[in-house]
């Protein structure tokens, strides 16, 4: 299984996010980088079986991709074991 680790220290903005997001998943350049697309692409393009990983998230990067997320969890519940999701948050010292 392929596994995509999306490190969001080095991800500022939901720009950033699908900049690096076609790169990692090897998207189409034609992508339109809004939640439809993401939704077709996660659906249909992208290459099965896969774990994708959101990693160092803080809580306001929580809140600014909680669509992306949710969208992941979504597609996660719709193509069963083939596509797992997870993330975790920045640990906090």
């Amino acid at each position: 299984m392929k596994q995509v680790k999306f490190d969001f220290e080095r991800i500022g903005t939901i720009d950033d996010f699908y900049v690096i997001l076609v790169r990692e998943l090897g998207l189409p350049e034609h992508f339109g980088r809004n939640l439809d697309a993401l939704w077709d692409s996660l659906t249909g393009d992208v290459a099965l079986p896969v774990s994708i990983q959101f990693v160092n998230l803080s809580m306001a990067q929580l809140e600014t991709f909680e669509k992306q997320i949710s969208l992941f969890e979504e597609a996660a519940e719709e193509l069963g074991a083939d596509f797992t999701f997870e993330y975790y948050l920045k640990p906090m010292y």
